[in-house]
């Protein structure tokens, strides 16, 4: 006997030892992430396991989203229990619900749920926070609604149903949180916040804030980012302020990114018209910057990559965002990189290439969105060699049948010059969208083939319906074009045929095509009878029809709208300028523009640009930063006198200042599309070739400009392809492919 009972106890110790080695080296590998070798562990070892072991598993399952294993591990514990004739307990129960709704297995979740004997707060939380995960809703406020009959919620419960209720489920659990008195609990407020705010009611949000009396960073960085995903950004960096002036919380990464996404939005909103937010917002950026590099956030990549965001928003210096990029050297990773080729892609789209090229030199594998970003980029640049270089890497990569990439190939090749290339991508596409053909229809209306334009639309209303959008690229190729009757009837035809009604963009459209076509009055009267209130686009489309025609008192009305509507715009005081030196009142004209320097509104400098070899040239009028100022204007003055033997005649009428007439001709020779033409021509590789000339203008091209051009086509025997701020003209044998009418 004494022998036997010896025996009992050196098992039950050799048992005792052998778990207590098993529980530390399952722990161990679960404690640091190694799932799997504790799984291979648990299934080898011939030890009964505790309900502990298996919570323990269950849970270390819905951390690594590992759905397979967990449920073999349930029928493990199933198959035990039934050959001991034993039941889950509670807690584990808790957990394999916690797992499988974890895992997005919500019916599992549920299953197990509704076998449970008994249930405590956990089991209902742990489910309506799995259906709340998974946006079910009306699921997560079901199961939240038959708990109340059964026990009363705790923080977690409430925080988990709010996470995903609309306005209207969540104003009852607000109602309800306000009667047990949770709503003062920081962990519900927070959700509270973050419910109303994502629902655009931010009212709400602010209210449960204000009166919430023990806030903590969470609470701010939802209040924050609440305003900051609507576009308030002034009450977001207002707040960040409060909370940095009243209050000893810190911030963390998600308030720099609020903060900085925030400054990102920031439109230049004028109050007065003095513009001051716009450089007030960058000084506010450059100190919430400085906090960032205090705090080493600054070396998060994310946060660089939203503040050079904001600084781009807000204007700051290429060279500044530039070395921004720099900073991130080592830490980059292609959403990163994507972010900063696409900050580049508007203000420096050379810039943004050149990027794109480190890119792929670093041996990082571009993404469709990428790809897609640097089209952008392309789609700014002078000629289309670098879309076709691009083009070719993403037929190398096997994006070759992405619509998007193939809508963006027709954007890009069509903007950069190429009609042609544009129609290739079109006809090989395998699939053609909306965007696909409203893409080609624009492009053939920029490039003033109206017929080609009308064409496609006919083409397409065979396949697919047309949008709102391709009525305007439609009624701008007929505005191109000059052809008023056509584009009336397609005016007409949106909402009889295809039941779309006109919106803002189609009557700045029809206002333009009655306008330019000298139907003043038609057009204003289509402005009066409009059944909304004309936007800037509409009163700047009066305007230009009116300097164009010389209605001078429609003229001041225009722009004065446009000057309400839109008062950071030049546009209204230099056109109502240029009218008022065409009629010879050089005094009003100055005091316009005298008007325009005191309230700070800069017009934009005429610019051109052109590609020789693999650099770009920028001229301005005068060309006085080129390093070949001299000899350029000394070989425009030569062509200039070979172009009157020719019959080109300058319009001296256009200079918009009272001059003598030599200074008069002297002003107009110097204008950069014609700088950037003879640079080009005289260029060795255009010497040699009859290739095209290619310039882009940020603004509008002028009426000398356009008389130059096509007796300098003429002169020298080759097409000039200029991409103004409004269209592409194709000179050729002294004849433009606007018709004259642009």
């Amino acid at each position: 006997m004494f022998f036997n009972l010896h025996l009992r106890r050196t098992f039950t110790s050799a048992a005792a030892a052998a778990y207590t080695n098993f529980h530390k080296n399952w722990t161990f590998f679960l404690t640091n992430g190694h799932l799997n070798e504790a799984l291979t562990l648990f299934h080898t070892s011939n030890i009964s396991h505790t309900h502990q072991t298996y919570a323990d598993f269950f849970h270390a399952c819905a951390r690594h989203n590992s759905l397979s294993p967990g449920q073999s591990l349930h029928q493990h514990m199933l198959k035990t229990h039934k050959e001991t004739q034993s039941t889950p307990n509670l807690y584990v129960s808790n957990h394999l619900i916690n797992m499988y709704a974890k895992c997005g297995s919500l019916e599992l979740a549920r299953k197990v749920f509704d076998e449970m004997p008994e249930r405590n707060i956990v089991s209902w939380t742990a489910l309506i926070s799995g259906y709340a995960q998974y946006d079910r809703p009306e699921e997560s406020f079901t199961i939240f609604s038959e708990m109340l009959a059964v026990c009363r919620p705790n923080e977690f419960a409430y925080a988990s149903v709010l996470s995903c209720c609309d306005p209207e489920f969540g104003r009852q659990v607000h109602s309800h949180a306000m009667k047990t008195c949770f709503v003062d609990f920081t962990y519900v407020a927070n959700a509270l916040i973050t419910m109303y705010s994502k629902n655009d009611h931010s009212h709400e949000a602010w209210m449960v804030f204000r009166f919430l009396k023990c806030r903590n960073l969470v609470t701010y960085n939802s209040m924050i980012g609440g305003f900051q995903v609507r576009g308030k950004w002034e009450e977001a960096v207002d707040l960040f302020s409060l909370m940095r002036r009243d209050s000893e919380i810190g911030f963390d990464r998600a308030t720099l990114l609020s903060i900085f996404s925030s400054l990102s939005a920031v439109k230049n909103k004028n109050h007065g018209g003095y513009g001051y937010m716009i450089p007030t917002c960058l000084k506010y950026c450059s100190q919430v910057h400085s906090l960032a590099f205090k705090t080493w956030f600054i070396s998060e990549i994310g946060v660089v990559t939203a503040l050079a965001k904001a600084y781009a928003v807000l204007g700051a210096q290429i060279s500044d965002l530039y070395n921004l990029f720099l900073e991130t050297e080592g830490g980059r990773d292609i959403v990163s990189w994507t972010a900063f080729i696409t900050i580049f892609a508007e203000r420096d789209p050379v810039k943004s290439v050149l990027l794109f090229s480190k890119l792929c030199r670093e041996g990082s594998v571009p993404d469709r969105h990428t790809y897609s970003i640097v089209l952008k980029a392309c789609s700014n640049l002078v000629t289309d060699k670098h879309t076709s270089v691009v083009h070719s890497q993403i037929l190398k990569y096997g994006f070759g049948n992405d619509t998007v990439l193939e809508n963006a190939l027709i954007h890009a090749y069509g903007r950069s010059g190429s009609v042609l290339e544009s129609r290739k991508v079109f006809n090989f596409m395998v699939v053609k969208d909306i965007v696909s053909w409203n893409s080609m229809i624009k492009i053939y209306g920029l490039h003033g083939q109206p017929e080609n334009a009308l064409k496609c639309f006919d083409e397409m209303d065979i396949h697919i319906p047309p949008d709102s959008t391709t009525f305007v690229a439609l009624l701008s190729a007929c505005s191109h074009a000059g052809m008023v009757e056509k584009g009336t009837k397609i005016f007409e035809s949106m909402s009889k045929t295809y039941g779309i009604v006109p919106q803002l963009d189609h009557y700045a459209c029809m206002v333009d095509i009655l306008g330019r076509s000298g139907r003043i009055l038609q057009a204003q009267k289509l402005i009066n009878e409009m059944p909304m209130e004309p936007d800037s686009v509409i009163w700047s489309a009066m305007l230009g029809a009116c300097r164009k025609h010389g209605e001078t008192k429609l003229a001041e009305l225009a722009s004065k709208r446009l000057q309400e509507l839109d008062p950071n715009n030049s546009l209204g005081y230099v056109q109502m300028s240029n009218i008022m030196c065409s009629n010879g009142t050089f005094n009003e004209a100055v005091d316009l523009r005298t008007q325009m320097n005191w309230l700070g509104v800069k017009k934009d400098p005429g610019l051109s640009w052109t590609e020789v070899g693999n650099l770009v040239h920028e001229f301005a009028a005068g060309g006085l930063h080129h390093p070949e100022r001299m000899t350029i204007c000394g070989d425009l003055e030569e062509l200039v006198k070979e172009l009157k033997g020719l019959g080109y005649v300058p319009e001296i009428n256009l200079v918009t200042r009272d001059l003598e007439e030599e200074d008069k001709n002297w002003e107009l020779n110097y204008h950069s599309e014609k700088l950037a033409f003879v640079f080009a021509l005289k260029h060795a590789e255009f010497k040699s070739s009859r290739r095209a000339i290619r310039i882009v203008k940020n603004i509008r091209i002028c009426v000398d400009c356009h008389n130059f051009m096509k007796f300098a086509s003429d002169l020298t025997g080759r097409e000039i392809i200029v991409r103004d701020s409004n269209r592409f003209h194709h000179f050729k044998r002294r004849v433009c492919s606007c018709n004259d009418y642009w």
